[in-house]
């Protein structure tokens, strides 16, 4: 025992000593420091100690014990600061932090032409010639989920090519087009054209920015930045419907609002300029140099090797070159037929619908101003999102997908319960309002951002774009259906018929989470890729 304690002794010594003899920290030792401060500041005091009692002073006390003394405080010191990073003082998170924001602009441009249309499409169906035209006005909101459709497909070669740096700046430039030719619009063929150029970029951003987040940031906290994705679409929305007020009382307005748009994607082609690529990209096209310099500014100098090393073994197993066919293999085949259930379960479980109707929701309350109505759901959206953001890396992904689902079909029973059960107006216009609200923010927990987190977390580095893109593509389908016969479906049915249903769909996405879906936190992307090769 007394060897023991003298050998923990004489290996802390030395190691503390070496690290304060050194006439300059090496990189892989900067990280240390503040340890090797703290240690010796403590032995010291012990020493000091010591020596101010001498041998034979105090019977209790003899050398080993003075020994076990620094072992035990060498210990403490360690625990505190484990205690230190479990409260949060961790800051790994932030170097990587400016790139992945940065990204997420692209998300908050998805979310700002989700909204701009909501409240000035009356004016602009009137100076366009079409207002009194359901159809077209349809065309003119539908044809950006139509070529959204096409981006998401045509998204794996581009980045596959350049890289998700160099895509994401390539592909803004339709989105900056498209609001510019929204914005001088002077017939219909021109707004279509110009929504049609918006849905290309969006359906490649959509796609590739979970996917540059997944990359690129740390696995402790892949989840909370991947959440920049649904926070950036929430304040998109909420962005445009609140630059939509004064649309209200100006008819032209609508002009102002697209040439708005073009500024977020100039800054998002100049920001991306200062952001790093991808460093599985670069390892995978063979630019190893360049991924070590990528890995140490965003993940630190501790292990890079070890990071390099593990990335190009996945290289090396699952090659660099992929096509469609390979999602016809295992283990392709069942992640991709896992991303396009999850996101055909998510829009079958009515959010698109259920944010389509809110607004007549909100109005027979009293709400009659339509962005007011859509500016609180906005606003419910983003709260879950920051939530989500909190929990994701310390639940999971799977237990906030299952309890984001049963929330949303216990919202959806209770809007049910409130239209069915003979309450008087006032009581069941409230519990309208809770279970809409409630459903939203459930939503925006986990069934909003694990479904487009967890997809490319899953998936291979071979496959990754692919896989991607036939999930979103599955979701700008699905998305296409509600949104196009959801009003159909309640004017046949009824309100609480198709609730019913939303609710029913969410129990079964619960149901699906928790029998296929495996936990991704605090498992790096080439640790799942390996059990899944394993598996299969």
């Amino acid at each position: 025992m007394q060897t023991s304690a003298m050998l923990l002794h004489v290996s802390h010594h030395s190691t503390i000593a070496s690290s304060l003899r050194a006439p300059k920290l090496s990189h892989n030792q900067l990280h240390q420091s503040r340890r090797c401060r703290r240690l010796s500041l403590q032995l010291r005091r012990v020493r000091l100690q010591a020596r101010s009692s001498p041998p034979g002073s105090d019977p209790q006390t003899s050398g080993s014990d003075w020994e076990r003394i620094e072992a035990e405080t060498v210990s403490e010191v360690l625990m505190k600061e484990k205690g230190e990073k479990e409260t949060g003082s961790d800051w790994s998170w932030l170097p990587v932090f400016p790139h992945v924001l940065t990204a997420s602009m692209a998300n908050f441009l998805f979310g700002y032409h989700i909204g701009v249309m909501n409240g000035p499409i009356e004016d602009i169906a009137r100076e366009l010639g079409f207002e009194g035209n359901p159809f077209l006005q349809g065309l003119v909101v539908s044809i950006f989920i139509v070529s959204a459709f096409m981006g998401s497909v045509a998204f794996s070669p581009l980045v596959d090519n350049f890289g998700c740096k160099r895509t994401l700046q390539i592909d803004t430039i339709p989105l900056i087009l498209g609001a510019f030719l929204s914005a001088q619009a002077h017939s219909i063929d021109e707004m279509l054209w110009g929504r049609f150029f918006v849905g290309l970029g969006i359906g490649v951003n959509t796609v590739l920015v979970p996917l540059y987040i997944s990359e690129v940031a740390p696995t402790k906290y892949r989840g909370s930045l991947s959440t920049l994705c649904q926070i950036g679409t929430c304040l998109g929305i909420i962005t445009s419907l609140s630059l939509a007020i004064p649309a209200e009382t100006d008819p032209h307005w609508w002009r102002t609002m697209f040439y708005i748009a073009c500024v977020p994607g100039l800054a998002l082609i100049l920001g991306m300029q200062f952001a790093v690529e991808s460093p599985r990209w670069l390892c995978k096209v063979g630019r190893l140099d360049d991924a070590r310099v990528v890995i140490e500014r965003i993940w630190g100098t501790e292990d890079v090797e070890k990071s390099i090393d593990d990335i190009k073994s996945v290289v090396q197993t699952s090659g660099d070159q992929s096509s469609w066919q390979d999602l016809l293999v295992e283990p392709h085949k069942t992640v991709a037929l896992i991303g396009g259930a999850l996101f055909f379960l998510q829009q079958f479980a009515g959010i698109n619908g259920v944010l389509y109707f809110s607004s007549l929701t909100f109005h027979d309350v009293g709400i009659t101003s339509g962005a007011l109505a859509s500016l609180f759901v906005g606003i419910t959206n983003f709260g879950g999102a920051l939530v989500a953001s909190y929990l994701i890396d310390k639940q999971g992904r799977r237990k906030l997908l299952i309890g984001s689902y049963i929330g949303m079909a216990c919202s959806m029973f209770l809007i049910v319960s409130a239209i069915s059960f003979p309450l008087d107006e006032g009581s069941g216009h409230a519990l309208s309002i809770i279970g809409t609200l409630m459903y939203i923010f459930t939503f925006a927990l986990g069934a909003g951002p694990v479904t487009g987190m967890i997809i490319p977390e899953l998936s291979s580095a071979l496959t990754r774009s692919k896989v991607m893109g036939f999930s979103f593509s599955v979701h700008w389908v699905c998305n296409f259906l509600v949104g196009l016969y959801f009003l159909e479906l309640v004017d046949k049915f009824g309100v609480g018929s198709v609730y019913s249903l939303f609710g029913g769909f969410s129990l079964l996405s619960a149901a699906f989470a928790y029998y296929f879906i495996v936990e991704t936190k605090g498992r790096s992307l080439e640790e799942i890729e390996m059990s899944l090769i394993k598996r299969s």
